[in-house]
């Protein structure tokens, strides 16, 4: 899979998990989602269940970290990785 394809596939189930009222493609590949969008602990469980559901990987324990959910560019890393 292409990473533009994946980052907009990450985009549009960010929106649609967090019914967040914005277009997928105005979310930038490296903007800020916690600050620009306001996610808490409950939306990043949406994300995580959002990814593990769509891409068909699984977070282990040591995968969790802020930095990891700070933009869209480093969870599309991260599924990239995940996927082999």
């Amino acid at each position: 899979m292409a990473d533009d394809q994946l980052r907009q596939q990450l985009k549009e189930m960010i929106v649609e998990r967090l019914f967040l009222d914005v277009d997928p493609a105005q979310i930038g590949d490296d903007e800020d989602l916690m600050e620009s969008y306001e996610i808490d602990s409950v939306n990043l469980f949406e994300i995580v269940v959002g990814m593990e559901e769509q891409f068909e990987i699984s977070f282990e324990d040591d995968d969790f970290s802020v930095d990891l959910f700070a933009t869209v560019s480093s969870l599309a890393d991260f599924v990239a990785r995940k996927r082999g």
